[in-house]
């Protein structure tokens, strides 16, 4: 309990941190940021349950005012922008992403913790986000889907990332993957 606790703020503190990394945003207003990575690992590493508990402890810090979306944003009004469905999907997108590292036995590690990170990751967190920035902006779904479709080919570069790092956390340490033990600690 107190080992998942500890790795619950630690993948929280890496979704900060990749946030410190430049951000770039297009037309839509959504940035692009390294963040989505962090929600990938957290779900691939750490497996379902507690990859989303990490996610959603990154965001409550956000939603009480910390700055520590890209660019230095934070507060609730964070969740009045054309982000909000992206950020709302980010613990179902780290839920997702762990689920399917956790029960898929197929393959080696890296096939699979990048085909979930691109499921959850992608394809879940694009169900969320595109709804939201739609509302936001008062666009139709076609034209959401188009201001998303440049955040595509990065987020797919991200999920072959977590694939990597996932596999080279388990070479490096074998075992230290929680979302891939048969038993919670």
């Amino acid at each position: 309990m107190e080992r998942s606790i500890v790795y619950i703020a630690l993948f929280a503190a890496l979704i900060v941190v990749l946030g410190l990394l430049p951000k770039f945003s297009l037309l839509s207003g959504v940035p692009i940021t390294a963040q989505s990575l962090g929600v990938m690992l957290a779900g691939a590493v750490l497996g379902a349950k507690r990859g989303a508990l990490a996610v959603l402890l990154f965001l409550a810090l956000v939603a009480i005012g910390l700055p520590f979306l890209a660019g230095g944003r934070g507060g609730i009004g964070v969740f009045a922008t054309p982000s909000v469905g992206f950020l709302i999907g980010w613990p179902v997108a780290a839920f997702v992403t762990g689920a399917i590292v956790e029960r898929w036995s197929l393959g080696n590690l890296f096939v699979r913790a990048t085909v979930a990170s691109i499921i959850g990751g992608i394809m879940v967190m694009y169900a969320f986000g595109i709804p939201g920035m739609a509302i936001m902006l008062e666009k139709d779904l076609v034209t959401a889907t188009g201001f998303a479709l440049p955040f595509i080919p990065g987020d797919i570069v991200k999920a072959v990332i977590a694939g990597a790092v996932v596999l080279g956390l388990q070479r490096m340490r074998p075992g230290v993957l929680l979302s891939t033990r048969t038993s919670a600690d």
